[in-house]
């Protein structure tokens, strides 16, 4: 694959006086995996480029044409020669407009500034132009990305063309004992970037601290900002490479601007020398370094007192600058290896046809309860993973709940630090189109976070299928763990129509509880049986056994509707003494059943249900769900029997004992109606074509 890469007009792609965006080019580039098959397009007076495979674009001004259309023209008759399959265009959001005959190419724009402040990119329009006209967009910052989202609404659509791609350094080994007493500000010397506070704080600084010295790196020939003192040296412009090694000896460095940093790369290049940091909170530079010293109020007395701190206490300075160092993660490598994945995502879109036929990476991560010996072998969890496989996918599965249980220690007690070392780990490794969490509450959102920043494309999913009505059991609760990781995930799925709940979970989807052909093998409509009706609830899921003085609202319900009906014959489990059934065991109880109640906790809402529904229904056993599920909207009277009260359940059970003809052939429609249209083939499918974005060939009745 070839790249093209443009520079801004008159950047000098140099080491004389090189910019941020031609640092930025130059390291990612060497960086590369496509390093030879890259090439760099600018316009610049310097003979000496960085890199050999640089191109000058070298054009007479026209008075008749501007200088960027003439620049772009003249690239374009440059760059055929090369045929590149991507093209990207650094920090000039009004070239885009120039690349209308380029339909064959992928087009990558990266912001390295404010895109409200920039010529193409300050108005709504300029920006839904962008959206509509690129494949992909890179800011150097989330706070950037923000920005550009200001006056447009959050459709995921757009969200999902652009991504985060901060700004990169080296990250060189550091002595801290060679570390001198000195404090640093790099950058332009004007108020924008808050020199006159650094400069006037420094100076009392100096003069209370003798032994300490400052440096000064950077010029401004527009704004004249003056400070002396015999322990401060002003170097002026300084090439970028004496600037990192001055930075190895400096304990303290100073970033202090007013304006809106969209990122700050002058703090980023800091922190990877084990400086202690201090910062405004102004723009994306807070996201430069986790362990900042963040100004609470931006003025020169509370630099002079910061600073003070850090000189007071060696002990505070050492643990700040050793922090910086070992938990900076922007190096040239992984900045690099962030935008040759984007890359390749246009490798894959040129060699697979982006539809339905793809056979995608599946990181599932979900309780596949392993340490219980088979007792809960038959969950939802098995049947989505079930679907995934049958449908052609790479699955990986990691059971969390698992893989804690096994690994509780002295240091790690409840097993989660083990855990996310271990999807973060398994992740870059196998490096999925989509992570799918399925009730995974001990995956940290710190986990996502990282995740997403490793990989801003992968996509995110949720299932749910505990009950979150506010007049069902553990809403609050339930409510919390669905919307806990809302900020990182791009859809979920539940097992209730998403309308009818108290909370508003974004970009969520209504699913069945799947069922699955090589779990529902009974066909008990074709045998005369033992008991007219089946119940079973699972209190005790984990323990596998009844707990003393436990009771729902079902238990009474049930037994009200056993003494109300003395001639029916109920197999009854989970209650009343008697323990539940599990597995094996399960199947063997249930095969002696010609009905069954799905009775699900707390009271109905729309399209809610326990996943006992699949067991009764995909087993063939007569079902009897309550007529305000509105699993009408999907069933009819000849698949399922609904009931309106006690009263109609008890008249409809003895009817149906009575009239076995009907009965059967009911539950023998609702059998085969549920394993062909809600099966996790289909559930599966339609979380991936939902979550990933393409139309599959597939009918999913519940999506209306």
């Amino acid at each position: 694959m070839k790249i093209s890469v443009l520079l801004p007009y008159k950047e000098n792609f140099s080491p004389n006086y090189a910019g941020a965006v031609s640092l930025f080019v130059k390291d990612t580039v060497i960086n590369s995996k496509f390093f030879k098959s890259t090439y760099v397009f600018g316009n610049m007076s310097f003979k000496k480029a960085f890199l050999n495979n640089y191109i000058n674009v070298d054009l007479n001004k026209s008075f008749l044409q501007s200088n960027s259309k003439n620049y772009i023209k003249k690239f374009l008759e440059q760059e055929k020669k090369i045929n590149s399959d991507i093209i990207e265009i650094h920090n000039r959001p009004n070239y885009i407009k120039y690349f209308k005959n380029t339909q064959n190419k992928k087009i990558i724009l990266y912001f390295h500034n404010d895109p409200l402040s920039m010529n193409g990119s300050s108005t709504v329009r300029d920006r839904l132009y962008l959206l509509n006209n690129i494949d992909k967009i890179l800011f150097n910052s989330k706070w950037s990305q923000k920005r550009f989202f200001i006056n447009i609404e959050n459709d995921e659509l757009l969200k999902q063309k652009t991504s985060v791609c901060f700004q990169s350094t080296s990250k060189v080994p550091i002595n801290f004992k060679k570390k001198r007493k000195i404090i640093s500000f790099i950058g332009k010397l004007n108020s924008a970037k808050g020199y006159d506070l650094f400069g006037s704080a420094i100076i009392k600084i100096l003069d209370k601290y003798p032994d300490w010295k400052s440096i000064v790196v950077g010029d401004e020939p527009r704004e004249q900002i003056s400070f002396n003192h015999k322990n401060l040296k002003i170097q002026g412009y300084t090439k970028h490479d004496s600037v990192l090694r001055s930075l190895k000896q400096i304990s303290i460095s100073v970033i202090c601007s007013r304006w809106e940093e969209p990122f700050g790369r002058t703090s980023l290049e800091a922190a990877s020398r084990g400086s202690a940091v201090i910062i405004s909170k102004r723009g994306g530079l807070p996201e430069t370094s986790r362990s900042a010293i963040i100004l609470k109020k931006l003025s020169s007395n509370e630099i002079f007192l910061e600073i003070e701190k850090l000189i007071l206490n060696s002990k505070k300075l050492l643990s700040l600058q050793k922090s910086n160092y070992k938990n900076f993660i922007f190096n040239h490598e992984y900045i690099s290896n962030l935008i040759d994945n984007v890359r390749d995502e246009f490798i894959n879109i040129k060699t697979f046809n982006i539809k339905k036929e793809n056979f995608f990476k599946i990181m599932h991560i979900t309780n596949v309860n392993e340490r219980f010996n088979g007792r809960l072998h038959y969950n939802t969890g098995r049947r989505i993973n079930n679907g995934f496989i049958r449908n052609g996918h790479n699955v990986l599965t990691i059971s969390d709940r698992d893989t804690v249980h096994y690994q509780k220690k002295l240091v790690d007690f409840k097993g989660k630090n083990f855990l996310q070392k271990k999807i973060i780990e398994t992740f870059d490794n196998f490096r999925p189109n989509i992570l799918i969490l399925g009730h995974a509450d001990r995956v940290s959102n710190k986990t996502l976070e990282i995740i997403k920043e490793r990989n801003r494309d992968v996509k995110i999913a949720q299932w749910f299928l505990d009950p979150l009505s506010k007049y069902g059991p553990d809403h609050l609760n339930n409510s919390k763990r669905i919307l806990d990781k809302i900020d990182y995930i791009d859809n979920t799925f539940l097992t209730t129509d998403p309308k009818s709940l108290p909370i508003k979970v974004q970009n969520s989807f209504f699913i069945p509880n799947p069922s699955d052909k090589s779990f529902e093998v009974l066909e008990n409509y074709k045998k005369d049986c033992s008991f007219d009706v089946f119940f079973a609830m699972s209190h005790g899921v984990h323990r596998g056994e009844l707990k003393s003085g436990k009771e729902d609202d079902r238990e009474k319900f049930i037994n009200r509707l056993i003494n109300l009906n003395k001639d029916l014959k109920f197999d009854v489990y989970g209650m009343n003494n008697v323990q539940p059934v599990w597995a094996d065991q399960f199947l063997k109880k249930i095969s002696n059943a010609y009905m069954g109640i799905n009775l699900s906790r707390g009271k109905p809402i729309k399209y809610y249900s326990s996943d006992r529904i699949v067991q009764l229904v995909g087993n063939g056993l007569l079902t009897f769900i309550d007529k305000n599920t509105y699993l009408s909207d999907f069933f009819s009277s000849k698949e399922l029997v609904f009931y309106k009260d006690m009263d109609d359940l008890s008249y409809k059970l003895n009817k149906y004992k009575k009239d076995k003809k009907n009965g059967r052939k009911i539950a023998k429609l609702g059998k085969r109606k549920y394993l062909k249209y809600f099966n996790s083939d289909l559930v599966s499918e339609f979380i991936l074509s939902k979550t990933l974005q393409f139309k599959s060939k597939k009918k999913f009745v519940w999506d209306k």
